[in-house]
């Protein structure tokens, strides 16, 4: 399959549309009944993407969103994660999102395309931002280029100290023997997903998966490579590790975990995605941030960082 010319930039659907123009009397319709219910027309691949990733159409009672269609059928197979698919996952991360009421991951169900059963998610448009704290080389490259997906979220800076307002997470090669200190902004939104990915255990937040909005939201993408009963955390978001939990945070993961017991709606939804010892593991997640009351730090068995970053 032929991708255009030029995917457009991911672009933001609110959770609830609107009516179209002339249609007043119609009620709004929520983001994931469209996902769910409407025809999906492949309009091109994103070919960066290591596994199946479609550009779509998707239409439903006069309503239309661009959204991403991932067919389990184009999924690579992953020695680690040996149960289920990465669609199942990245709808599990949804629910969870949701459940945490942040609402970081765009609206995504699992359901059937024109190459199988697969995930659909909501195309969000980034907003693109050349800033960064003093010092940064103007990009997540080092070389002064611009990056979409978390450019003003991430930076490389000179020294050693990451600056007011940013948080270090390490030091990085950038060519020609020369070093760099990679941050990200100490930003509440981030914080969340931090925490989000910790439930989670996202084993490969990197910085193209973050996706600042328009109105100031921030939305996280790709979560086929989660829930592993077994410890993934692999992140850039390190810049927290070791600090206290919020109390909002605190209060939050206390919530979830109310709501991830057994026999409650979210436990079943998530019995339909995921392992019955995948969800034991997530439960236990919860609990150990509840009694540290901080942000998890690297384990030092792995590397803590995904690679590529990017």
């Amino acid at each position: 399959m032929s991708a255009p010319e030029r995917i457009p930039p991911r672009s933001l659907t609110p959770a609830r549309l609107p009516s179209p123009p002339g249609a007043e009397a119609s009620r709004p319709l929520p983001a994931a009944e469209l996902l769910a219910l409407g025809e999906l027309t492949v309009r091109g691949r994103v070919r960066e993407a290591s596994n199946a990733v479609l550009y779509c159409t998707v239409e439903y009672e006069g309503h239309s969103a661009p959204c991403v269609y991932k067919p389990v059928a184009g999924e690579r197979p992953l020695w680690d994660f040996p149960d289920g698919t990465l669609a199942q996952r990245e709808v599990a991360a949804y629910e969870i999102s949701e459940a945490t009421g942040w609402g970081l991951v765009p609206p995504t169900v699992l359901r059937d395309g024109p190459y199988g059963q697969g995930m659909c998610q909501l195309w969000v448009e980034v907003e693109t931002a050349t800033g960064g704290p003093d010092g940064a080389d103007g990009g997540p490259n080092g070389d002064g280029s611009e990056e979409t997906g978390g450019a003003e979220l991430l930076a490389l800076v000179e020294g050693g100290e990451p600056g007011p307002g940013w948080k270090a997470v390490g030091f990085a090669e950038v060519g020609e023997g020369r070093t760099a200190l990679l941050v990200h902004a100490d930003d509440v939104r981030l914080r969340r997903l931090a925490v989000l990915d910790a439930v989670i255990n996202n084993g490969d937040r990197k910085g193209g998966h973050l996706l600042p909005a328009a109105g100031g939201r921030l939305y996280a993408i790709d979560h086929g490579v989660t829930f592993n009963a077994d410890d993934k955390l692999r992140t850039l978001l390190w810049g927290w590790a070791g600090e206290p939990l919020p109390d909002d945070v605190l209060e939050v993961l206390r919530g979830l975990a109310g709501r991830l017991a057994d026999g409650g709606p979210l436990s079943a939804r998530l019995a339909e995605l995921i392992t019955g010892a995948e969800i034991e593991a997530l439960r236990a997640r919860v609990a150990a941030l509840l009694r540290t009351g901080r942000h998890p730090e690297p384990s030092g068995q792995w590397p803590a960082i995904p690679w590529p970053p990017v």
